[in-house]
């Protein structure tokens, strides 16, 4: 039965963040009468919510879960100054990036108003072959997995999109020899991306940090050589942040979030879980003694 309900909640994304009740049967495949049933269910759970013109979105507290995980949430707050950092430099699109399946999603991004078209969005997705921060991540992954996204096809978006097994393996292995990719005009002519790899402990690949900017044809290794300083600062931020002894009365703390000293000391010295610390006395004048 949960799977009909992720059925439901996968018909929304980022370009869809509001649905009516036969927008979700179609996208989901569930019959109206099956999908009024679910909604109502996840309605009353709080993980949809109902607009006052009879349409749906996703609900917060679905943000509430996301915001407990060790994985995207936390390193989107490591890495965000390092994004930003990257951003000013740059001036145009800085993006941060997670494998998820046979795409990359994007959890971060940072962008100047008149900057150059890019087509991803936080949240959103873009097949892996199809952008430099998906070839990064599909250079560090398994085999199986480049020839699972091979057997899937390779979507065309421009002329310059890679469209052959033979052609993405050869891309992969520049990044490897190169340590990083460049996708010139492969979403959008206008456009190039340039990205590379964050590492966590042990060396895993956990994510790709990258730019969009004009397709002018110019150099890459500036913006190659910006976005490996920012990885490695993300990667020593990780391995702070990281703890594989963290025992079952600090909650994983360390792992999830980078604080300032002081408070993570402090959430640590809870005896209590930090996510139910009870409510939080009411804000007032000080009484006059």
């Amino acid at each position: 039965m949960l799977h009909r309900h992720l059925r439901v909640l996968e018909s929304f994304d980022a370009w869809h963040p509001f649905l009516t009740l036969t927008e979700i049967a179609d996208a989901s495949g569930i019959p109206p009468s099956s999908a009024h049933r679910l909604i109502a269910e996840l309605e009353h759970e709080g993980l949809l919510e109902r607009l006052p013109d009879r349409t749906y979105r996703l609900g917060v507290r679905l943000w509430e879960f996301a915001s407990r995980t060790p994985g995207a949430v936390g390193l989107r707050e490591i890495a965000r100054p390092w994004l930003g950092a990257v951003h000013e430099r740059v001036r145009q699109h800085a993006q941060l990036g997670v494998l998820s399946g046979r795409d990359v999603l994007f959890i971060d991004r940072m962008s100047t108003r008149d900057a150059v078209v890019n087509a991803t969005l936080i949240g959103g997705r873009i097949p892996l072959h199809a952008s430099s921060s998906g070839l990064v991540l599909l250079a560090y992954a398994d085999a199986a997995l480049v020839a699972d996204v091979i057997a899937g096809g390779l979507r065309r978006y421009t002329d310059h999109t890679i469209g052959t097994g033979p052609e993405l393996r050869a891309a992969l292995r520049r990044v490897r020899e190169e340590g990083y990719a460049v996708a010139e005009g492969h979403i959008h002519p206008e456009s190039r991306g340039i990205a590379v790899p964050v590492t966590g402990p042990g060396g895993t690949v956990y994510a790709a940090i990258g730019v969009v900017v004009p397709n002018d044809g110019g150099s890459t290794h500036a913006y190659a050589e910006l976005l490996r300083r920012a990885a490695a600062g993300i990667a020593r931020d990780l391995a702070v942040a990281y703890r594989p002894d963290v025992d079952e009365r600090t909650h994983g703390i360390r792992s999830l979030v980078s604080g300032s000293r002081r408070s993570l000391e402090y959430l640590e010295s809870l005896d209590a879980d930090p996510h139910e610390m009870g409510e939080l006395p009411a804000l007032g004048p000080a009484p006059v003694p």
